[in-house]
């Protein structure tokens, strides 16, 4: 049974009110909750992050969905200031979190958004209860289709990497490696990025999901997730860099346009400035495009 906790006093900071959801073997994990306006009807927009990421990267598109309807963000396990997993971070378990997440706001109808490792999981989580989902935003997403992430030196690459962000992690460095994404945020989730997603947990974490998640994601090319005919929007980078090679853009591109066309509603969006961030450099996209699936609920007021 989900359950919530005391209410945290974040009062004035742009991604809201903290709130902590109660999972069913009791870890408890932090959520941010903009309300949206009075009597909205929209559906809840709740936003997931990508594999070695907190809520904070949402920072600059939150308060855009804010304005017109109810948004959350969340730290899974091990992230932010969500307690550990003392368990295995397996995709199927982070999805199960997500759920959660879900129940303890309610019912829905929602709409799913998640950047790069998130896009699968948010499919999985529609997938699992599509009777609450309305649609689905995936913004640069990791896809399946991709042969080079089962390529031989990248799984081993997946082994080594965890172990040096570890290493920076108790150097505290990497805050220096990744200023840059840091530094478009606002002051109040800058400093929470700063000082929570930095951390010898969080990169623990991170090695931990990526024991197992590669494949199960590589289980996905033989069985994905069915999401049924519910709107599904994809946004494509339209360049390389921050985790995704040049040489790979067009493939994965090319993967993204595939998963919008699959979709009775599907639609395939480029972002012409963007890296792989692209809730960074143009969140303003970003958040119209979730506006736009989110107003094919017939439920909400103009």
């Amino acid at each position: 049974m989900v359950r919530e906790t005391e209410t945290g006093s974040s009062a004035g900071h742009t991604q809201g009110e903290s709130t902590w959801v109660r999972t069913p073997d009791g870890r408890e994990l932090h959520a941010m909750v903009l309300p949206g306006p009075d009597q909205t009807q929209a559906p809840t927009i709740v936003f997931e992050s990508g594999a070695a990421v907190n809520r904070s990267l949402w920072a600059l598109v939150q308060p855009l969905v804010g304005q017109w309807a109810r948004a959350i963000v969340y730290d899974r396990s091990g992230y932010g200031r969500s307690a550990p997993d003392p368990h295995s971070r397996t995709l199927a378990r982070i999805v199960e979190d997500l759920g959660c997440v879900l129940d303890h706001f309610g019912p829905g109808p929602y709409v799913l958004v998640g950047h790069s490792a998130g896009g699968p999981i948010v499919r999985a989580a529609a997938a699992a209860n599509p009777q609450r989902i309305v649609g689905l935003v995936l913004v640069d997403p990791t896809e399946e289709g991709q042969d080079v992430l089962f390529n031989p030196v990248v799984r081993r690459l997946e082994k080594v990497g965890p172990a040096a962000l570890r290493l920076a992690a108790r150097l505290r460095v990497l805050p220096w490696f990744y200023r840059s994404t840091v530094t478009p945020l606002p002051p109040d989730a800058q400093q929470d990025m700063r000082r929570e997603a930095f951390t010898l947990q969080a990169m623990r974490t991170f090695t931990e999901q990526q024991r197992t998640n590669l494949d199960e994601l590589a289980e996905y090319r033989h069985s994905p997730p069915d999401s049924g005919d519910l709107p599904v929007t994809v946004i494509s980078a339209a360049h390389g860099g921050h985790g995704v090679l040049a040489s790979q853009r067009p493939v994965l591109n090319a993967l993204h346009a595939q998963r919008a066309a699959r979709s009775a509603h599907g639609r395939h969006v480029v972002a012409e400035h963007s890296h792989h961030y692209v809730l960074l450099s143009e969140p303003g996209l970003v958040a119209d495009e979730i506006r736009r699936v989110a107003s094919r609920d017939p439920r909400e007021v103009p």
